[in-house]
């Protein structure tokens, strides 16, 4: 589907962009364009792929004008852009409406507008339940796609959405900063030990996007079953796969803004959701607001239903996490001794 395609990335310069263009630039799309602010990291994407199919457009999704620069001609896009590390945007929350909500209203309507065929918006589990200022400004943006997808012909422009846990050695993320504690000697911090989190490689989240784009409907979010680990499960892992199993860990205490545990679908939604082959499928809510017209029939009641978070899924004890992060090269490489460097 995505040959002689052009493909858009906003937020192109992070970890999920940078997977996307691994996986598809020795294929036959056309052209993969990255929207981003960041002119440095552009450049050294340019220089780290020197491909011709790879073209950049500096501005900002908060910015109507340059989304739709970058956006004209194009068939596809993944929706990446965000501001997600937690702790700042609760001391920033504007700064997480402007980028994650109206950077989404204006990433939909230039895709509209510009007759893209095909859009994922990539959304967090911390959406759902929000109890932070990054989880209720993703919330915003799914409530904003979802709006978005009831007033276009999909036969013109779909736009669904995907919803997934932690990255595992993206940028920012936690199993970089426990290796550089371990590789310096100083203790890992933990905030929580029996804090849970669902675990994804990064080729997970492409694999999902990909998913969503080959099976969604207008609407539609998608979610992947992932296991999920205790943050000491996780340092621990890590400490037996670098050789230093009795490395301290000290207890932080819980951050601004987090939860014990992470939802991936609520207990509403779990009770219409479709279960399928590695992933569950969220239909849109396609009823209008004359309520009294619609019967509901054979609906499973949602005080039955059972909310899918960290808490509940699978859960990994040491020797399954170590087996996950083996699958990255970023851990390969430092248990082989070489030079290892995370997901940019």
């Amino acid at each position: 589907m995505f040959e002689n395609k052009t493909l858009l990335v906003s937020g192109g310069t992070g970890s999920f962009g940078n997977a996307v263009l691994r996986r598809f630039l020795q294929t036959g799309i056309g052209e993969v364009r990255i929207l981003s602010r960041d002119e440095k990291k552009q450049d050294d994407m340019r220089k780290r792929h020197a491909s011709g199919k790879l073209k950049f457009y500096i501005g900002d999704v908060r910015d109507p004008a340059s989304v739709m620069n970058a956006m004209r001609g194009v068939d596809y896009v993944f929706h990446a852009a965000a501001l997600k590390q937690v702790p700042s945007c609760e001391f920033h929350p504007m700064e997480a409406v402007k980028t994650n909500v109206i950077g989404t209203e204006n990433a939909t309507e230039a895709a509209i507008q510009c007759g893209v065929k095909r859009m994922i918006c990539l959304s967090t589990d911390k959406a759902v339940y929000p109890i932070n200022a990054m989880g209720i400004s993703k919330a915003m943006m799914e409530k904003v796609f979802v709006a978005k997808s009831r007033n276009v012909d999909p036969a013109k422009t779909t736009i669904c959405g995907t919803r997934y846990g932690n990255v595992m050695a993206s940028r920012g993320s936690v199993i970089p900063l426990f290796v550089n504690q371990i590789n310096a000697g100083t203790p890992i911090t933990i905030t929580d030990p029996e804090m849970t989190r669902f675990m994804m490689t990064l080729d997970d989240a492409v694999d999902l996007v990909l998913y969503a784009f080959e099976h969604g409907n207008s609407g539609d979010i998608f979610v992947q079953k992932a296991p999920a680990a205790t943050m000491h499960t996780l340092a621990r892992a890590l400490t037996e796969l670098l050789g230093k199993p009795d490395h301290p860990i000290q207890i932080i205490g819980t951050r601004h803004g987090e939860k014990k545990h992470e939802t991936l679908l609520s207990r509403e939604e779990m009770a219409h959701a479709e279960d399928l082959p590695g992933y569950f499928r969220v239909p849109p809510d396609l009823r209008d607001l004359n309520y009294g017209k619609y019967v509901e029939q054979g609906e499973k009641r949602i005080s039955e239903a059972e909310d899918y978070t960290s808490a509940n899924t699978e859960r990994l004890d040491v020797d399954g996490m170590k087996a996950l992060l083996m699958k990255l090269d970023f851990i390969r490489d430092l248990v082989a001794g070489r030079p290892a460097v995370p997901v940019d």
